[in-house]
């Protein structure tokens, strides 16, 4: 059987993946925080026809081997952790985080079973007690809770929290914002809802104060657009719709080809 046949099977698996994936960054094009994929690949196996340095003749050999490869793989999704654009709100809960490392600083979210998750989401809500909660109702981290009789919030650029009461004429401060980042985010793995969660590929999270060391600043009334760039992926939908009907025809090709050869003799 023809190698061409397998070959380009695994191309069009793999556009396959890529149209999904570029089909998962359109759907989120509005989804606040929301960074965008990337597939990469890797070529497979070769097998070997002739070795290079094979003799021919006295004196003579084969300067560059004979390989035919056998095709395509998906190795990895990337996250792109490029900063998207700031938007103007006027819900006193929204946050946004403006920073000039590639927008790789996150939110803490305590999770129900107690495990951390980090966001780049900071549209929060005020839960029935005065928690400040995500969209879910997942807790912020570190906690922090309005009184009552809360008049006005205030959020500074360095994630200090305070709050205006009845008869105070200065506010009074309540919690502070801290922001994480990690040395390698692209490795944070995906469990829906806008959050990410540490792996082993992620390394350890790195806390640190807003505006200090390129944490970057918390804006308030502000939140974060995905980074998707429409008309890019809409480029990128072609260009892998034009590879897979280019492998589908490998195929069609193929079997012409051994068509052929089974007719040779009639």
């Amino acid at each position: 059987m023809m190698r061409s046949l397998y070959t380009a099977a695994t191309g069009m698996l793999s556009e396959q993946l890529n149209t999904d994936i570029i089909a998962h960054n359109l759907a989120n094009v509005n989804t606040t925080g929301y960074k965008k994929h990337r597939p990469n690949f890797q070529d497979l196996f070769y097998q070997t026809l002739q070795e290079a340095g094979t003799p021919v003749t006295q004196g003579a050999s084969i300067p560059v081997p004979l390989q035919v490869g056998l095709g395509v793989r998906p190795v990895a999704n990337l996250k792109l952790f490029m900063q998207g654009n700031l938007i103007q709100t006027d819900h006193k809960l929204d946050l946004a985080i403006a920073d000039n490392i590639g927008g790789t600083a996150f939110f803490q979210i305590r999770l129900p079973n107690g495990e951390i998750a980090y966001t780049r989401d900071g549209s929060f809500k005020m839960d029935k007690d005065g928690n400040m909660v995500t969209s879910n109702g997942y807790f912020f981290e570190p906690a922090i809770t309005f009184p009552d009789n809360t008049l006005d919030i205030v959020i500074t650029e360095d994630g200090v929290v305070s709050v205006k009461l009845p008869n105070q004429i200065e506010p009074q401060e309540i919690g502070q914002i801290n922001l994480v980042r990690f040395i390698n985010p692209a490795g944070l793995d995906n469990i829906g809802d806008n959050l990410y969660i540490e792996t082993a590929a992620s390394g350890p999270p790195i806390e640190g104060q807003p505006t200090l060391d390129g944490f970057g600043q918390v804006k308030q009334r502000f939140l974060e657009q995905s980074n998707v760039q429409v008309v890019e992926e809409m480029v990128n939908l072609i260009v892998a719709q034009r590879a897979y009907e280019v492998n589908s025809k490998a195929i069609q090709t193929s079997d012409d080809m051994l068509g052929v050869a089974n007719n040779l003799k009639r």
